[in-house]
């Protein structure tokens, strides 16, 4: 863990406790609360404790910002302190939160053939040598990505999934690292718990105790900025358009909202059944996809299982890895 100048670090090491003991995710949190640990030490050198004036000049909203963006900013500082608070630690003052503002940005549409050239890229990733993080790679790539597609679940949730986690033989995630507290399960495909097998049938003769399912090394799993990054690299080796690999979710979701638009009356009963499986607290995070795009029928009308065949492979390559 990253050692806090001006924040002291018993205070660090404690929230970092209480959040894996409440089956929080902190590492995000972590993240802002040392750009704020530096932010502070630049302007007050010396100083080893968190001031008023301190938290005031941090969550004051910039120029450049959003209120959305500004209420990612502070958040984590907020969560700090009230834990702070509560073991009567401080007596900062919370700062303000800005008002939500509704976001206006509309998810990337896949089409069929950006994604068949973003997998086909992933399956040809090239390694420069033979050691076992160039040999993680490459297995790990085309098989993290096409969970993300086939699922739906969070970016998170896939690289903080844990070897115990996941039930190879019948195919099913528990999704323990969650938005919010929501502890779900997530039934597979079964083409996609065929291609997980054999990953882990590969990755554990590199990594034979590892503790994460798509491991970086026997006891870290992957970052926030790996997923982004190689992402990013890979599909725009491909695609001119732009995408993220939270994007992926949305299509998920809105794929399957669409194909049940005739279902009649079990059209709620699969909605119900989708915002368990994607862990949403409430029915209404899951219709928002289908308000994002409008004529999404039109968009999606050529998905068929073949794609998603073609996407996912029966058989996974062992020379290729």
């Amino acid at each position: 863990m990253k050692q806090f100048e001006v924040i002291p670090q018993k205070h660090i090491e404690a929230y970092v406790t209480y959040c894996q003991a409440s089956g929080r995710l902190c590492d995000h949190d972590l993240i802002y609360l040392s750009v704020f640990d530096n932010y502070c030490h630049n302007n007050w050198p010396g100083s080893n404790n968190i001031t008023q004036e301190m938290v005031d000049q941090w969550s004051a909203q910039r120029q450049t910002e959003k209120n959305n963006s500004t209420r990612s900013r502070i958040y984590p500082l907020i969560g700090f302190l009230s834990y702070l608070k509560q073991r009567k630690l401080t007596d900062i003052t919370l700062p303000k939160i800005p008002k939500y503002e509704r976001s206006t940005y509309i998810p990337h549409s896949f089409s069929n053939n950006e994604l068949t050239r973003f997998f086909g890229a992933c399956d040809s990733f090239k390694i420069h040598q033979h050691s076992f993080r160039s040999m993680n790679l490459k297995a790990t790539i085309p098989v993290f990505f096409r969970l993300l597609y086939s699922s739906g679940i969070r970016t998170t949730e896939a690289r903080l999934l844990k070897t115990e986690d996941v039930d190879l033989k019948n195919g099913i995630l528990n999704i323990r690292q969650s938005k919010g507290y929501d502890q779900h399960h997530v039934v597979l495909h079964e083409t996609m718990a065929i291609v997980l097998r054999q990953y882990d049938d590969y990755i554990k003769k590199l990594y034979p105790e590892r503790t994460y399912f798509f491991p970086k090394n026997k006891e870290e799993g992957r970052t926030r900025y790996w997923v982004w990054s190689t992402f990013r690299k890979i599909w725009d080796s491909v695609n001119d358009s732009y995408a993220t690999p939270y994007e992926l979710r949305h299509h998920y979701a809105i794929v399957n909202i669409n194909k049940w638009v005739s279902s009649g009356f079990n059209f709620y009963d699969k909605l119900v059944y989708l915002s368990k499986s994607m862990g949403h607290s409430s029915l209404e995070s899951t219709k928002y996809y289908y308000s994002l795009v409008p004529a999404l029928s039109d968009i999606m009308k050529d998905l068929s299982e073949s794609d998603f065949n073609d996407i996912i492979p029966e058989v996974y390559d062992e020379e290729n890895k």
